[in-house]
C-alpha cells in the first residue's frame, strides 16, 4: 500500500488477540494479515490474495506489475512460489527455531535446508538480472522481502553472513530494503511492537516459547 500511495489505517494484534473477537470476525482463520477495504466493502485475508487484489484494484499505472501476457503469468508464478515455498518453509523454521518449547533437531535441519534451497533457487534465477520479472521492482519481488529480512534470526547470525553464499539474493534484497516504502514499514513495525512490549518474534519480552506465551495468555484471560 505504501508503494501504491494508498491511504490506510494500520491495526496491530498480538498472538492472543488474533484468535478471538473482533479479529476473527475479519479472518475466521485467526491469522494476519487481513484487510477491510471501505472503497469496495471487501474483507480479505491470506497475503497472496491481498496482494493480487491490491494490484488488480489499485495498480492501474502498473507501478508494480505488467499488463502483457508473459509478464503477468511470470509475476503470478513467483507469487505462488513465495506462498507455497518461502512462506511455509520459513514459517516452520521460525516455529521450530524460535517458538517451539522443545528443540527438534531433525525438524530444524529440514526447514533450514529448505530455506537454503529457496535461496539457491532465487540466487540462480537472479544471475545477471536485477529483478525477478522485467526491468523493474514488482509485487513478485516485494513478496519475498519480509521473510528474507528475518533470516538472520531464523538461521542464526547476521543477515550478511546468511546471504554470503547467495550474492545475487543479497544484492536484490538490499535494493528492496532501500525503498522508502520498506523503510516506512519497518518504522511502523518497530513503533507498534515497542508500544506492546514485544520482541521481534512477536512475543512479549521475557517470554521465550509459544508454550510460555499461551500460559501467559491464559493467565491474562482468567484475570479479565
Amino acid at each position: 500500500m505504501e508503494e501504491l500511495n494508498l491511504p490506510y489505517e494500520l491495526k496491530s494484534f498480538n498472538f492472543g488477540d488474533v484468535k478471538k473477537k473482533p479479529f476473527i470476525d475479519v479472518n475466521p482463520n485467526g491469522r494476519v494479515p487481513a484487510i477491510v477495504d471501505p472503497n469496495t466493502d471487501l474483507t480479505l485475508w491470506e497475503s497472496g490474495a491481498i496482494i493480487q487484489y491490491l494490484i488488480e484494484q489499485y495498480d492501474a499505472e502498473r507501478k508494480l506489475s505488467y499488463d502483457s501476457l508473459h509478464e503477468k503469468h511470470l509475476l503470478n508464478q513467483w507469487l505462488h512460489f513465495q506462498m507455497s515455498g518461502q512462506g511455509p518453509y520459513y514459517g516452520q523454521l521460525a516455529w521450530f527455531t524460535v517458538l517451539h518449547a522443545e528443540k527438534v533437531p531433525s525438524a530444524i535441519m529440514r526447514y533450514r535446508n529448505e530455506a537454503l534451497r529457496i535461496l539457491g533457487v532465487l540466487n540462480t534465477v537472479l544471475e545477471g538480472r536485477t529483478w525477478l520479472v522485467g526491468d523493474k521492482c514488482t509485487f513478485a519481488d516485494l513478496a519475498f522481502l519480509p521473510w528474507n529480512e528475518n533470516l538472520g534470526i531464523l538461521l542464526g547470525g547476521s543477515l550478511d553472513n546468511v546471504f554470503e553464499p547467495f550474492s545475487n539474493v543479497q544484492n536484490w534484497h538490499n535494493r528492496m530494503r532501500e525503498r522508502e516504502s520498506w523503510v516506512k514499514c519497518l518504522e511502523s513495525r518497530t513503533m507498534l511492537m515497542a508500544e506492546q512490549g514485544l520482541e521481534r518474534t512477536g512475543m512479549p519480552k521475557g517470554i521465550h516459547s509459544m508454550d510460555e506465551y499461551q500460559k501467559h495468555i491464559a493467565e491474562r484471560t482468567a484475570k479479565d
